[in-house]
């Protein structure tokens, strides 16, 4: 009974919230990862304020740490999106887009 408990929400039918939630999940990862690797190439690995990623990026180089480190974030909202935790994969969408994408679009594209 317990396995029940604990599987039950795979057992939940699929949401057009999640699928919609999900893939611009995806696209912010996307985007970020596209946005780092244009800052970093012109400005410097200082630029990433992410010691995480900057960490990766150190070990591993730009393109490997990198994708590295995207490859493991969107592995991780698979996994939500899997579960069925899809309000949670929308906040972590909204805080990407406005702590991580607005910030490097201002950069990238205010002369």
């Amino acid at each position: 009974m317990w396995i029940r408990v604990l599987y039950k929400s795979w057992d939940e039918p699929k949401s057009r919230f999640g699928d919609a939630v999900v893939v611009a999940f995806l696209v912010m990862q996307c985007l970020d990862g596209v946005f780092t690797y244009l800052g970093v190439g012109i400005w410097g690995p200082s630029i990433e304020a992410n010691p995480i990623v900057a960490s990766a990026m150190a070990a591993g180089g730009l393109t490997v740490g990198l994708f590295g480190a995207k490859l493991v974030a969107i592995g991780f909202g698979m996994l939500l999106h899997l579960r069925r935790v899809h309000n949670l994969v929308a906040l972590l969408t909204a805080i990407y887009f406005a702590v991580a994408i607005v910030p490097w679009a201002a950069l990238l594209l205010i002369p």
